[in-house]
């Protein structure tokens, strides 16, 4: 199945931060589009240890010459929209101009906690998104910025320099509700939902792009991503034992860690992961991150060859 606008990337989230640049650059090697890293400031109580990804990016970025880095995601209301847009300046310098930005609010589990030890209101985090996207881009391309809004206010500010991109970096918007989708189509340029099916992709691609023409915006411009948990062996079996390893933290009272690995994840053999592929390119996806769900760092490295030289020669 040909697919020339199809892009891959890989996830850096399992990788130990010493081993950042080796990564980076072996991802860089076997071809692949972007490296994707998420974050959290404390994941849960007790929480599960997580670095930023801003710091991560720029050391991959660094190290690399022509694959992108995008964050996948960046908590954006955590941040003051001031400090966020020279953070995301400096690694689009860092980088060369190959940096994307992707932003989400965290609504999952056990994340409340990080909003409460940074005094930020929980309840404000869909609307200090939205006040923060458009000020963003005026940080990123005009000086002597003065903002009077509804969360934030400040005056005079100038931030050079600029990005190397011309309107700052692509801002891809993550998350599961009409609210984020609305944000997506309207303040965006790209969508990256996360442990989704097949029928909520297309679902939700499907309303991302009403959005998107509704606002008056270039659809053909806009980005339809996927951050796709991925496991990959010749048997079955062990694909699925792997990823319901992986996801335990996802289970909830209503669905097993089992249940969201068949459900949402790419498993099983070649012929299996280029299958649910398939299925998600036919649901509107046109950008994958593989994020791979494995036993250790040489298991990722596994998986990462194993898709660079069977899978994404697929599509291409």
């Amino acid at each position: 199945m040909a697919a020339p606008n199809v892009t891959f990337g890989c996830s850096i989230n399992q990788i130990a931060p010493k081993n950042i640049a080796e990564f980076a650059q072996r991802a860089e090697a076997l071809g692949y589009d972007r490296l994707a890293m998420g974050e959290h400031v404390q994941d849960g109580n007790p929480p599960i240890p997580r670095n930023l990804c801003l710091p991560v990016l720029a050391a991959a970025a660094a190290s690399t010459k022509k694959i992108r880095v995008m964050s996948g995601i960046v908590i954006a209301p955590l941040y003051h929209p001031v400090m966020l847009a020279k953070l995301v300046a400096t690694v689009d310098q860092i980088s060369d101009g190959r940096f994307d930005l992707g932003i989400g609010i965290s609504g999952q589990r056990g994340t409340r906690i990080e909003y409460d030890i940074l005094n930020v209101p929980v309840e404000s985090r869909g609307k200090r998104a939205n006040e923060m996207l458009p000020l963003m881009r005026r940080l990123w391309t005009e000086e002597h910025v003065t903002h009077k809004g509804e969360i934030f206010q400040f005056e005079d500010a100038t931030l050079l320099p600029h990005p190397v991109q011309a309107g700052g970096p692509p801002i891809w918007i993550a998350g599961r509700s009409d609210a984020a989708m609305k944000r997506a189509g309207t303040l965006g340029d790209g969508w990256y939902p996360y442990l989704f099916t097949v029928r909520r992709l297309k679902e939700s691609n499907t309303i991302v792009r009403q959005h998107v023409e509704a606002a008056g915006r270039d659809v053909s411009q806009f980005r339809f991503g996927v951050a796709q948990p991925t496991s990959i062996a010749e048997d079955p079996k062990e694909a699925l034992a792997v990823a319901v390893q992986n996801l335990a933290t996802c289970a909830t009272a209503q669905r097993s860690a089992e249940d969201v690995a068949k459900g949402l994840c790419l498993t099983g053999t070649l012929d299996d992961v280029i299958k649910g592929i398939e299925d998600r390119i036919a649901a509107g996806v046109q950008h994958f991150m593989l994020g791979f769900l494995a036993t250790d760092e040489q298991d990722n490295y596994r998986q990462m060859e194993l898709a660079a030289k069977k899978i994404i020669p697929h599509f291409r």
